[in-house]
């Protein structure tokens, strides 16, 4: 199977017509991306996380693929922004270099944009203590 790098690049602007591609879509496929990451946890800030946890309690809904990314999309470029929630004992640059990477390979192979930049905001770690629900709380006393 030929490696799908080397493949040239369809432009999104061709003489039989234009793509182009929702904000929505681009955010879907970053949020995807970062998940399969070993070492993250969840993506989102808390509230975001909380309201999500609510959502997988209802019958039928699902949860956002989108959730805790922010992106950017020109007509060749995108810029995503993520948080997310690192799991503890986890090396946060090394989980940080594999979104990126996971991020702009998938990003790049599925639309044909070019991502200028990936940030990564570690908003929370994800203690074994803290169960399935989420998060620790920052600030907790016991």
């Amino acid at each position: 199977m030929p490696d799908p790098t080397a493949l040239p690049k369809l432009g999104l602007a061709t003489d039989q017509g234009q793509t182009a591609i929702a904000d929505v879509v681009v955010q879907k496929i970053a949020g995807l991306a970062a998940r399969e990451v070993p070492g993250v946890h969840a993506l989102g800030g808390g509230a975001a996380r909380a309201f999500s946890a609510i959502r997988e309690r209802v019958p039928g809904a699902t949860a956002s693929a989108g959730q805790g990314v922010s992106v950017e999309v020109g007509e060749k470029q995108a810029a995503v922004d993520l948080q997310v929630v690192v799991e503890y004992g986890a090396s946060i640059a090394d989980v940080s270099r594999l979104i990126r990477r996971g991020v702009i390979t998938g990003v790049e192979h599925m639309t044909g944009l070019e991502v200028v930049e990936v940030n990564v905001a570690v908003t929370d770690l994800h203690l074994p203590e803290d169960g399935e629900d989420g998060a620790a709380e920052s600030g907790r006393v016991e």
